[in-house]
């Protein structure tokens, strides 16, 4: 369906236009209405929704970390630092990014894409940062009243209900509903300059550039107008106005001048964006013109040799990744492409390798962390992958593919509990805990693990149990 989930959460952090005349007070009365703890489990519970449900999610490890250490770079320069925020992508092409209760923010892959400079791209999510430093959200339920958020919630999970269902037109009228409403919200005029404002002041004191803010948003507004009724998303439910683009500009003439470059993971990721999944013959052609042109360009060789594997031209691939080594330039991205490229040619140890000594290199990267998992699985080392997933799960009990390769791993060895155990936790984060009490039922019939092992199991069952009671109520009460 071409309305996705993503168009339901929009609703969930925008304002509509009859309440732009005005901001409400910041005292009790919106705090009364939506808690900070209240908006971070609302949070939590769309981006569970989004990140197992729906198939928008973009399930690429070094995007989403890329997203995070840009944004993160944004929120320690401004108000929001150490506040929980959460940046991850979205498989859309159209330009647009949003916030969502709890400081969750969504960019779709077009706004990357589009996006001429890292400032720019920059800019959009410290605007939006904003959004959720301001309690935007929070302010908008103390003008609407928990009905509307009751609504919202409603309309969110009658869509999520829709995406599973074999009747295409009822999915289809649930998903024009949901358009519908989203196309009539819209953030407050208010709202929207008090974002502009501080989102300057967090671009420049996070050190980029504050023309590119300036700059992005201008070139939004005036391709808007070729589109007519159908203005790029980000335009509908950010507004532009002449005077919000004057305003910037004026507050960016008193800021000093910094050109600053891109870093080279921005690059790489808009070229692995670019090519995608497979890279058509014009895209090819493209890339070997430019490969041709500047031989030391790393995102040129990077982007051929991402095009060769995606069309498994093997040989032509690796040629390119000799010619990025040479260049010597340090990118998680690239350590994780040479490892990608030996596991396509089946050489599973020696992938083990390349992602074992890049997390070396790049501790951080998770990309790296689950591609060394998985080879080591994959070539048959299975004590090595149980070591490494039981000490990662020491630091991050909250990660569902972590779960999922000790499973794995733990079949291999032909323990039960320990198995079961595993896809158990896996559904609890997943937020399936009926599969996740099934999980550990089967965990607690199979008598393969000691007295410890058994009491942590029977112990997490009787949570998983209260927390399966809690959410059949909450869905009764829906």
């Amino acid at each position: 369906m071409k309305n996705r989930l993503i168009a339901v959460l929009l609703c969930l952090a925008l304002v509509p236009g009859s309440y732009s005349q005005g901001l409400p007070d910041l005292g009790d009365s919106a705090s009364a209405d939506l808690s900070p703890l209240a908006e971070q489990k609302l949070g939590m519970q769309i981006m569970r929704d989004i990140r197992w449900a729906d198939p928008a999610y973009l399930r690429d490890a070094e995007v989403e970390d890329y997203l995070n250490r840009l944004g993160d770079r944004l929120v320690a320069a401004g108000p929001g630092a150490g506040m929980p925020f959460e940046f991850f992508g979205v498989n859309d092409p159209s330009l647009n990014a949003f916030a969502m209760p709890g400081g969750k923010i969504g960019v779709h892959t077009g706004l990357i894409l589009a996006a001429q400079s890292e400032s720019e791209l920059a800019g959009v999510l410290s605007h939006e940062i904003s959004h959720v430093t301001q309690r935007h959200i929070a302010r908008m339920v103390g003008q609407q009243g928990r009905s509307s958020m009751l609504m919202l919630a409603t309309l969110l999970v009658a869509v999520l209900a829709a995406k599973s269902s074999p009747n295409a037109s009822q999915a289809a009228i649930m998903a024009g509903q949901a358009a519908g409403i989203s196309s009539q919200l819209s953030y407050s005029r208010d709202f929207e300059h008090e974002a502009d404002r501080l989102g300057v002041q967090n671009l420049a004191a996070a050190g980029f550039d504050v023309r590119g803010m300036a700059s992005f948003f201008e070139r939004l507004q005036r391709n808007s107008r070729l589109y007519e009724n159908n203005a790029p998303a980000y335009m509908r439910t950010h507004p532009l106005t002449s005077d919000r683009i004057s305003e910037m500009e004026d507050r960016i003439l008193h800021l000093p001048y910094r050109q600053v470059p891109d870093s080279l993971d921005f690059q790489l990721v808009r070229a692995k964006l670019r090519v995608g999944k497979a890279a058509s013959r014009e895209l090819m052609d493209e890339l070997q013109d430019a490969g041709r042109r500047d031989g030391q360009s790393v995102v040129a060789h990077y982007a051929l040799a991402r095009a060769y594997l995606a069309s498994r031209r093997f040989a032509e691939a690796e040629r390119e990744l000799v010619a990025l080594r040479g260049l010597k330039q340090p990118s998680a991205m690239i350590e994780g492409l040479d490892g990608e490229l030996l596991l396509a040619k089946g050489d599973a140890a020696g992938a083990a390798k390349v992602f074992h000594d890049g997390r070396s290199r790049f501790p951080q990267s998770r990309r790296l962390l689950y591609g060394e998992a998985g080879a080591l699985l994959d070539a048959g080392r299975t004590t090595e992958t149980l070591n490494l997933v039981k000490t990662e799960l020491q630091t991050t009990p909250g990660d569902a593919l972590l779960w999922e390769l000790r499973a794995r791993t733990e079949a291999a060895f032909g323990h039960r509990m320990a198995q079961h155990r595993s896809l158990g936790e896996m559904y609890a984060i997943q937020g399936k805990y009926a599969a996740s009490a099934e999980q550990l039922t089967l965990a607690q019939g199979a008598k393969d693990g000691d007295f410890f092992e058994m009491s942590a199991v029977d112990s997490r069952l009787r949570e998983v149990r209260a927390l399966l009671a809690e959410q059949m109520k909450e869905r009764r009460e829906r």
